[in-house]
C-alpha cells in the first residue's frame, strides 16, 4: 500500500520475515504526519511480528512526526518488536535531542533494526 500527499510525501510498506517495514519519503510535518499515522494503523491491524519505521528518505522531521512515532511505539507496547531507522542528522539529531532515541529503538539501518526487532 502507498499513500501520497502533495509535495512528494509517500509511505511504502514491505514485509520482511513477518516484520513490516514502513518506508517514509519526503517531509513529515503537521500536514503529512496524519497520513503516516494512518499507514501505521493500517499495517498494525494486520498483526505483524514487528514494525520498523524507516526514515532514511525523510528530508525534514517535525514535532508532529515525532508525535506519530511515539504514538506508534505506545500502540505496539511490548506485543511486537519496534524500531525506527534514522541515520541522517535531519532525522536522528532531533530524535536524540528530545530523548526519543532509546524510547523509539533508534537504529542506523533497516538491517540493524531487523536484528533488534526479530
Amino acid at each position: 500500500m502507498t499513500e501520497q500527499a502533495s509535495g512528494g510525501f509517500a509511505v511504502h510498506e514491505r514485509m520482511v520475515d513477518g516484520v513490516v517495514v514502513v518506508e517514509v519519503c519526503d517531509v513529515v510535518d503537521m500536514l503529512t504526519a496524519p497520513l503516516l499515522g494512518t499507514a501505521i494503523g493500517t499495517v498494525l491491524a494486520e498483526s505483524p511480528r514487528g514494525l520498523i519505521i524507516d526514515l532514511t528518505n525523510v528530508s525534514f522531521l517535525a514535532s508532529a512526526g515525532m508525535t506519530v512515532l511515539v504514538q506508534a511505539r505506545e500502540q505496539v507496547g511490548e506485543r511486537i518488536g519496534f524500531a525506527v531507522v534514522a541515520d541522517s542528522p535531519v532525522t536522528s539529531r532531533p530524535l536524540r535531542i528530545v530523548g526519543l532515541d532509546d524510547v523509539l529503538g533508534l537504529q542506523p539501518t533497516v538491517n540493524d533494526a531487523l536484528r533488534v526487532v526479530v
